[in-house]
This record gives structure tokens, sequence and C-alpha cells, in this order.
């Protein structure tokens, strides 16, 4: 289990843009990043600052994924034939966590990490508690009994905060959800852009 090292609005602070969509978000407020100085940094990002930028906003996103875990799946989307970029973006998104997320069966991607963590889970009939556990083409996830009953996911499902995609089959009525294939970037509906491109340049040059 990835243990979260800072909050999570940290993150929409230091890249001045809020990541998650969410209207909490201190960003809402306040554009400039944290700190005394943080309305006087304005200046020009050197490309290595905006490749940097890019892997620690992607890595954010997903909930504050180690180096080591990112690492391991950027290799594995250089590896597989393809646009390393869009074969990353796959990967990330074929994540239980993620889809757990996705399907409105949660309010962020950090309580995703940690209802599948606790056992809520099962996919193709059988209890899954890694969060990182890479999902197929076609694979079901339903939600276990008791947690069909919890006030946590009645309410995520009820929120108009975030739009569902179409690379994933769900059904609120029975609580499973359903991929239906790997999604393209333009698929992904992130609340802001991501530029899995520039995280491939900054593993090809660093």
């Amino acid at each position: 289990m990835t243990k979260r090292t800072s909050a999570k609005y940290k993150l929409d602070r230091r890249m001045g843009e809020n990541i998650w969509g969410r209207p909490k978000s201190p960003v809402n407020r306040r554009e400039y990043g944290p700190g005394q100085h943080g309305q006087r940094r304005k200046g020009k990002m050197s490309d290595f600052g905006l490749q940097l930028r890019a892997k620690q906003k992607l890595k954010g996103y997903y909930g504050d994924l180690t180096e080591k875990q990112f690492r391991r799946i950027y290799a594995e989307a250089e590896r597989r034939r393809g646009d390393t970029g869009e074969n990353l973006i796959g990967l990330l998104e074929r994540r239980l966590d993620a889809v757990v997320y996705r399907a409105k069966f949660v309010p962020t991607v950090f309580a995703a990490r940690q209802f599948v963590n606790h056992g809520h889970v099962n996919v193709n009939g059988r209890r899954v508690n890694i969060a990182s556990y890479q999902l197929k083409d076609g694979d079901v996830v339903e939600l276990r009994d008791k947690a069909k009953q919890m006030a946590l996911v009645l309410d995520a499902i009820q929120s108009a905060e975030r739009d569902t995609p179409d690379y994933l089959e769900i059904d609120h009525s029975k609580m499973t959800v359903t991929l239906l294939r790997a999604p393209a970037l333009g698929d992904v509906p992130y609340p802001v852009q991501m530029e899995p491109n520039l995280v491939v340049e900054f593993y090809a040059q660093n």
C-alpha cells in the first residue's frame, strides 16, 4: 500500500492547477504558488522543469504514486508496441483503484486506494485488495455486499462533480463496472491537461 506523503491540495497549489477538479481546491481561490514568495514565481520554466512538472502532475493525479511504482509502469508502457505516452495513460487507467474512482464509487482517488485495500471489491467474482491490480478488457468489478450500503459510496454516486467515461460500462444499480477497453489520452476525463509526451521526454533524457 502506498502511503500518501503530503496533503492532496498541496499538489494543486504547487502546480497552480486544480488537477482533480475539486470545488474545495485552494487554487479556486488563489492561483499563485504556496509560500511567502508564491505570487512572484512567474519566471519562464526550462524544458527540464516542464517535463518534471508533467511527471509530478500525472503521478500526483493517480494518488501520489511513488517514483518506483511510476517508473515500473513507464517501463511497461515503453516495452509495449505503439505510442509510449498513450500506453502509459492506458496502464494507469487500468489500475483497479483508478477504475473504482472513475466509476464514482468513491469521491477521490485516495479513497479508491483505501477502499480497494480494505477488501471492498471483487474482480470477476474474486476478492482483490491490490490497488495497482491491472484489469484486462472485459473484467467486471463489483462492490462487495457490505460496501454497497456504505454512505461514502452512496454519496459519491449521487455527486454531479465528475463525468463517467465511455470506456467503462457502469451499472450503479448493481454496483458494477466493466472495463471495455484501454482508453486513449483524449478519452480520459482529466480536469486539466495532462502531457504524457513530456513524461516520455523526461525519462528519455534522465
